[in-house]
């Protein structure tokens, strides 16, 4: 894993929610900008549409898409209190990293 604003990386995990400790969504893409305004315009998957999951809240990049997706398979299976932890310690006021974001 390498920091999230070098632009050699392609591949990174995500977390989207709707508000500070709300409803929390994990993905993988190969372009941040890209798949986050999907999901900001309703595109995305089904279940950030319903929950109204737009602000992106936490990003992982990792050089290949084998280690994107098998990030984003553990994280899915950690307890709800491991991924508020993991977004407290890197963005504490739950930030909307969206603006941030190379484009």
């Amino acid at each position: 894993m390498r920091s999230w604003g070098n632009a050699a990386l392609t591949y990174y995990v995500y977390i989207l929610t709707n508000r500070p400790h709300g409803t929390l969504y994990i993905g993988v893409t190969n372009n941040n900008a890209r798949r986050i305004t999907e999901h900001r315009d309703g595109k995305g998957s089904r279940f950030a549409h319903k929950y109204n999951l737009r602000r992106l809240v936490y990003v992982e990049p990792y050089d290949t898409v084998e280690e994107a997706i098998a990030r984003e398979k553990a994280m899915k299976e950690w307890q709800r209190a491991w991924k508020v932890r993991l977004i407290e310690e890197h963005n504490p006021e739950w930030d909307d990293l969206y603006g941030r974001l190379n484009w």
